[in-house]
């Protein structure tokens, strides 16, 4: 619910709402048009962030202090362009006296919040009446009042029902917002049907002046001109040159098509679970940065970060077994021996024969320019350069490396970089820079890696089991590097248990700055201003912003003070008992409420609660709302039908009919150390397979698709048989010698590893032309079938096309789908068929080659 109670009250490209209540009808209709594009059928979860957990209210203190400090900033800058304008005699509409809006006051606690959970139970009672749409849905509000991030409200909910007898595992569910976490959060619930939805980012959208509300300039280049006339008779005058936003699905599914394509591994010591591959993967993004840990100093998402993570990671899950290291040695020493010493590159780099003439090939305009600096790059000095990598203590290593590159290029200039990671005496610089520190101190190392490493813990818990501890935070400002983590399974990693969350006006005095004071009780606002206050360094009226290797000052890190929790709460007893009792019901900590209509069978149970009055906690009945299971307790404030709903909007009518009934619910409690299990439940029917060869091609960063052929991806291939050899014999002419389809194939490369094929039976001839033949596949494969080998048909150009595509393409032959694996399941998707019958990513040519003769095997036909 936050992703849309910001754009609505503050948004970037239209006028912002006039006050409050238009607000709140600007929040009502983006929850119109998202329920009418999503169309739930058995429930829909409100979630606004509550009180969040200590790790998380660091990010929040962050933000809501540059929030202050960019706006008090604008508003100096636009009053300096005002008067600079007016006094040069540019003309200015009148300024218009009006409190601007501190977004700050969507945080648990404030009034604001407090009056937008009424709204909402206004709104919500108001749809279940009126609505069509709504007629037989459970609606759950979980405001602000109720601790926890939204995203994780909502994934805490999914967990706890998925461990219930009565959940069905092929609920679909549809999360809104535009947090990449949520990415990682639904690939962690292990549902099969999971998908987020959000409004596409549209960058460079045109802001009006904040001057002369004029389109096309900045209020710093704002020179007071007159407003063009709009229109013949300037109708046009009030309208924006924007459109409505539009939305985005984001399905799970395909992206856990496209994760098990990417982390598949053969040849493993033990059984290759894609499900636990996915669990790694969201793993290793930890360390990319997210909402409660920094990313490690040398990995950036905009640099490619995840893809070199998942090598990585694909090589170290190998080390698991000896047989891998034994092969990786024997591999390193076939490479040093066979790879030449200098291998060109541009203009200059070797081609197999006939290939010149395909797409991208370059053409020397300046030969004598390229062969010299061939020359030159063959004679570089061994000695330190910028792109010379180093070892973990910061000296030269052997390998060379590369120079990370800045985000953009364009002609702004770089800031300063002091740290310089592509020099030797990087971790000193970095020590000593961002910790102050001596990169020596190994007591503190020990220190940083430590927290980091808890984070991971805690971070990885948060996200599968809840929330580990509300009273842990990473200590620190910057992440240490990843070869100082040595000795870390040693480490501990329990959390202190049975921790709570702070109250509402708690979190508000951790992540406030003074200037938004006014949204607490005067004696607390005292305590953010008055010099005299125990606690007065928790808020600076300035601070650093460490750009950190970025551009801009939004992407630095903020140089705050860490709030101490016993020096705030003992600051906070005295203050305490001033507290009104409206001001002590807002501190307060609260639940989700549920909500059903007239036509829900749910609403006549809820109904005879209140008449009995029961005052225990009543089990509620799955059968009646979808396999939904939890806890109902009386609502003081409920909504309850033949009694009348007022609007706290006055604009909108009070609901006089009302026949829409409210309930406290509680999710299923379980034990404090009790699992929930990350595995896809028994009975969930995953989606059918979306992508097909062309999505793969277009992904794979250059690599050609590969379909698996066979029933076992992990199975080398073997010789071929007699029958093989006659199929070949339609394809490919007998006695070629080397002048045949195939002479134009690369020959593999020095450092491919293994043997070309199994061992021959006694008595069995080898075919040393066929074999010599063979294109490269990846070194734990081994060498393709031979009718996969790859062709260059002379009259379709450079078009690889294979002889078994061949065979696909011709009278749009029909496959067995329990034949070939290739067809479905992991490692392989059928090609969709077009409009036309054909199959997509195939050419339709004529037959060019006979069928093989039957062999009682296979069909091709």
């Amino acid at each position: 619910m936050n992703g849309i109670i910001h754009p609505c009250t503050h948004p970037e490209d239209k006028p912002a709402p006039k006050n409050e209540d238009e607000m709140m009808v600007a929040i009502f209709e983006y929850i119109d048009r998202l329920f009418n594009i999503v169309r739930p059928r058995r429930l829909l979860y409100m979630a606004i962030d509550g009180v969040a957990p200590r790790a998380k209210m660091n990010q929040q203190r962050s933000r809501r202090f540059r929030a202050s400090k960019e706006g008090m900033e604008a508003e100096i800058e636009k009053q300096r362009v005002r008067e600079e304008i007016l006094a040069k005699g540019g003309y200015l509409p009148p300024e218009e006296i009006k409190e601007r809006f501190d977004s700050n006051c969507i945080t648990p606690g404030t009034e604001f919040m407090d009056n937008l959970a009424k709204c909402l139970r206004y709104y919500i009672a108001d749809r279940l009446n009126n609505d069509p749409g709504w007629k037989n849905l459970t609606v759950i509000l979980s405001d602000a009042s109720a601790p926890g991030e939204g995203e994780h409200k909502i994934m805490d909910y999914i967990r706890r029902q998925r461990a219930q007898p009565n959940h069905d595992p092929n609920t679909h569910h549809c999360l809104c917002g535009a947090d990449a976490d949520l990415i990682m959060l639904g690939l962690a619930t292990h549902e099969p049907n999971f998908t987020i939805i959000r409004e596409e980012f549209k960058p460079n959208k045109p802001k009006p002046c904040g001057l002369c509300n004029q389109f096309g300039h900045d209020v710093k280049d704002c020179e007071g001109l007159p407003r063009e006339k709009k229109g013949k008779h300037d109708e046009l005058a009030d309208s924006l040159p924007c459109a409505e936003g539009e939305f985005i699905f984001i399905r799970l599914s395909v992206l856990r098509e496209y994760l098990e394509r990417e982390l598949t591994m053969a040849s493993l010591p033990f059984t290759f679970d894609v499900e636990r591959s996915i669990d790694d993967w969201v793993f290793m993004c930890f360390f990319v940065g997210n909402d409660f840990l920094p990313h490690l100093p040398s990995l950036e998402i905009r640099e490619g970060a995840i893809d070199r993570l998942v090598n990585i990671y694909k090589n170290v899950v190998h080390k698991t077994g000896d047989s891998f290291r034994r092969r990786q040695k024997e591999k390193r020493k076939r490479m040093k021996r066979d790879q030449p010493s200098f291998s060109p590159g541009g203009i200059l780099t070797p081609h197999a024969l006939g290939s010149r003439s395909s797409p991208g090939s370059q053409v020397a305009s300046n030969p004598r320019q390229a062969a010299y600096e061939m020359r030159m790059q063959n004679n570089l000095s061994p000695s330190v350069s910028p792109n010379t990598s180093f070892t973990s203590d910061g000296s030269p290593s052997p390998r060379g490396g590369i120079k990370r590159k800045a985000d953009d290029s364009d002609s702004e200039p770089e800031p300063e970089d002091n740290v310089r990671l592509w020099e030797a005496g990087w971790k000193q610089r970095y020590y000593k820079n961002k910790f102050d520190v001596d990169a020596a101190d190994e007591k503190f190392r020990r220190k940083v890696v430590q927290s980091y490493v808890e984070g991971l813990c805690w971070v990885l818990r948060y996200y599968y089991q809840g929330c580990a501890s509300w009273k842990w935070y990473y200590p620190f400002h910057y992440a240490p590097f990843a070869s100082d983590f040595e000795g870390i399974a040693d480490m501990p990693s329990d959390f202190e248990k049975g921790t709570k969350p702070f109250k509402p006006l708690e979190q508000l005095m951790g992540v406030f700055p003074a200037a938004s004071g006014n949204f607490l009780p005067p004696s607390w606002r005292k305590l953010m201003s008055d010099p005299d206050s125990s606690i007065i360094d928790f808020y600076p009226e300035d601070f650093a912003i460490d750009l950190n290797g970025k551009r801009y000052a939004w992407q630095g890190v903020a140089l705050l003070p860490f709030v101490d929790e016993r020096r705030l709460r003992a600051a906070l007893e005295e203050v305490y008992p001033d507290l009104t009792p409206e001001e002590t019901r807002r501190n307060s900590l609260g639940g989700d409420v549920l909500f059903v209509g007239k036509h829900h069978p749910l609403h006549d149970f809820i109904l005879e609660l209140y008449k009995t009055g029961s005052t225990e906690s009543v089990d509620v009945p799955p059968e009646l709302c979808h396999g939904i299971q939890g806890k109902f307790s009386l609502d003081e404030e409920a909504v309850l039908p033949n009694q009348v709903v007022c609007s706290p909007i006055p604009v909108l009518k009070d609901l006089t009919h009302n026949a829409v009934i409210s309930i406290n619910f509680k999710d299923p409690q379980f034990a404090e150390d009790y699992i929930f299990k990350a595995v896809m439940l028994p009975g969930a029917r995953k989606p059918a397979p979306v992508l097909k060869p062309s999505d793969w091609e277009k992904s794979s960063n250059g690599r050609q698709w590969k379909p698996q052929l066979g029933f076992n991806r992990d199975r080398r291939p073997v010789h071929l048989d007699p029958a093989a050899f006659r199929a070949l014999g339609h394809v490919m002419p007998r006695g070629s010698s080397g002048t045949g389809v195939y002479s134009n194939a690369a020959p593999p490369p020095a450092a491919f590893q293994g043997n070309m094929y199994r061992p021959l039976l006694r008595g069995q001839a080898q075919i040393p032309k066929l074999m010599s033949n063979v294109r490269p596949q990846d070194s734990w494969r081994g060498p393709p079938p031979l009718f996969q080998q790859q062709r260059f048909d002379r009259g379709v150009g450079a078009e690889p096309l294979l002889p078994w595509n061949r065979m696909l393409q011709t009278q749009n032959a029909a496959f067995q789908p329990n034949q070939y694996q290739m067809l479905a399941g992991p490692g392989g998707y059928p090609p969709r068929r077009d409009d036309r019958g054909g199959r997509q990513g195939y050419p339709r040519e004529g037959r060019k080659y006979p069928l093989p003769p039957p062999s009682g095997r296979y069909s091709w036909n």
